[in-house]
């Protein structure tokens, strides 16, 4: 399908050969027009092309954005990773029931940090599936999974055993068999960002702004064997709106994780 919001270029007269490999590998998986940058700035190949997005094929992709770039990196999973390792608890885990060998559909990967911890709790038998409806985003963080490293080696293997999937999560669920996930996992965007990082703010102008609907849980509801998971500032009233009144997360947290038990 063509997508007539973004363009795929080179990083410009520095490029190499790879870059070229990576940037019509892009453009053909997201149906958008390739071009070679030279000297030309990016906004004004977005004024040229008449796009919002711009993803540059460089050592790694990056998205830019009117809003700022956007760009893979484990974020704070590696933290979080870092802690389980250690013999720590982690909240979206305790959450989900999380445990080695169990299926995760999560709804929204944004940045892919909760679906690497997903991926790292289900371990080596289990699946994460993490659903993006934005085509430049999930192309960008998909790859980015696939290819980053650096870090460490049971972080990298959660990195590439998550599955990303290109579609809206509500068309996604309606078509899944009743209890075929152990956990079903929404981590939409706050109506009410507490602060928005660098990482965070050119996400937001990609992302998909709609509240979760009662359909969705309700489907959600029907596709989970154990649980269904909201994640939420604390004070939010969505958990309300929705039907969750049971919790997890820390008490001071300003994030909290509303939990539905299917059992």
């Amino acid at each position: 399908m063509e997508n007539k919001n973004a363009i795929v270029v080179t990083v410009g007269h520095k490029a190499k050969p790879e870059h070229f490999v990576l940037a019509r590998e892009m453009a053909e998986k997201l149906g958008a027009p390739f071009s070679e940058r030279g000297n030309t700035s990016l906004e004004a190949i977005r004024e040229r092309f008449g796009v919002s997005c711009v993803m540059v094929a460089k050592e790694k992709l990056v998205v830019d954005t009117p809003d700022g770039e956007l760009y893979f990196h484990p974020g704070m999973a590696h933290l979080r990773l870092k802690n389980l390792r250690r013999g720590e608890s982690d909240h979206l885990l305790n959450a989900l029931a999380l445990a080695e060998g169990m299926h995760v559909l999560d709804c929204t990967l944004g940045m892919g940090a909760d679906a690497i911890v997903e991926s790292f709790g289900a371990g080596e038998t289990g699946k994460v599936i993490a659903l993006e409806k934005n085509p430049v985003v999930a192309a960008l963080i998909a790859h980015g999974l696939e290819t980053s490293d650096g870090e460490h080696p049971t972080t990298v293997a959660a990195m590439r055993r998550v599955r990303v999937v290109c579609t809206d999560y509500l068309d996604y669920l309606r078509e899944q068999p009743d209890n075929s996930f152990d956990a079903v996992y929404f981590d939409p965007m706050f109506r009410h960002p507490f602060t928005e990082s660098a990482g965070i703010h050119p996400l937001r102008f990609l992302a998909d702004p709609r509240p979760v609907s009662s359909e969705a849980i309700q489907e959600a509801r029907r596709v989970a064997r154990h649980r269904v998971v909201l994640k939420e500032s604390s004070k939010s009233e969505e958990f309300a709106r929705l039907g969750f009144t049971e919790f997890e997360g820390g008490k001071y947290s300003n994030v909290r994780y509303g939990v539905m038990r299917m059992e």
